[in-house]
């Protein structure tokens, strides 16, 4: 199976990056195109993992995003110097988050057939 990599730059909300990245992660993995998703979170896009999130009702839920990708087999991992500079662990985050490296990521890509950054 074909693995694409999806690395999130961008802030949790405020901006639509990271719920575009996740519903194209939900089309991806869907039973209609079964294709194998990696997610790496960096920069202020780790609040995307957060866990106890409460957004405005009617609005996008990242972490229920994230812990539906999840259920689906994609692997997430977020910038460990990334969490670390926010003051997160990974106890924070969505249960199934790894804390994620470079070279990690480096890894991914290199394995992927793809590579798209949000």
């Amino acid at each position: 199976m074909e693995t694409l990599t999806i690395i999130i730059n961008d802030a949790a909300y405020g901006s639509e990056k990271a719920w575009n990245a996740l519903r194209l992660t939900l089309a991806l993995t869907s039973e209609q195109i079964k294709m194998g998703v990696n997610i790496f979170l960096m920069g202020d896009a780790v609040s995307a993992a957060k866990r106890g999130q409460h957004p405005p009702e009617g609005f996008y839920n990242l972490e229920k995003m994230i812990t539906d990708v999840i259920s689906r087999g994609v692997k997430v991992s977020a910038c460990g110097t990334c969490l670390n500079s926010r003051g997160l662990t990974v106890d924070d985050l969505v249960q199934g988050v790894e804390k994620g490296t470079m070279i990690g990521l480096a890894r991914w890509i290199k394995e992927s057939g793809s590579v798209l950054s949000f």
